[in-house]
């Protein structure tokens, strides 16, 4: 059985990373979504927030599941059974970070791969701070995320709230 780890901050969901999900379940008899906790960054979202939004939007893929975690994703996915780590990247500057990245996962655990998967080509410009500051200066974010995202994130800029 493969098992799959895909990690974020999903601050908000995009459709970016929905497409990824979408074709990783496709690939994988398991995909385990992972909402990452961060501290040091200031997020628009609760990690129980984003979670329940992830809920919702992979309910239709049977073998996607959500979790939040605090620590490392080389920890979560040992604990977890998991062999690949998955990463989205849409160009060159996407690519180099992940890179590196995962070659620091490599170094701590040599019993997990990465596995990169670009975006398709209708979301190459879509990342969650470009869709909360659109969206802050009142832009129309519908072909970025999900509408039960857009509705959030409208929610949180009228509270004032984020």
């Amino acid at each position: 059985m493969s098992k799959a780890v895909f990690p974020g901050t999903f601050d908000p969901a995009t459709n970016g990373h929905l497409n990824i999900i979408e074709r990783s379940s496709k690939i994988f008899d398991e995909v385990d979504v992972v909402v990452a906790r961060n501290v040091q960054k200031k997020c628009m979202f609760s990690a129980e927030e984003r979670k329940s939004l992830l809920d919702e939007l992979t309910g239709e893929f049977p073998n996607v599941s959500v979790h939040i975690s605090d620590g490392l994703v080389v920890d979560y996915a040992k604990r977890n059974g998991a062999s690949v780590l998955l990463r989205g990247v849409r160009n060159s500057i996407d690519f180099s970070y992940e890179f590196d990245l995962s070659l620091f996962n490599r170094g701590l655990c040599a019993e997990i791969e990465t596995l990169f998967i670009p975006t398709s080509q209708d979301f190459l410009t879509v990342k969650s701070s470009a869709v909360k500051e659109f969206a802050a200066f009142g832009g129309d974010i519908s072909g970025m995320v999900p509408k039960i995202v857009a509705e959030a994130v409208m929610r949180k800029i009228a509270s004032g709230n984020y």
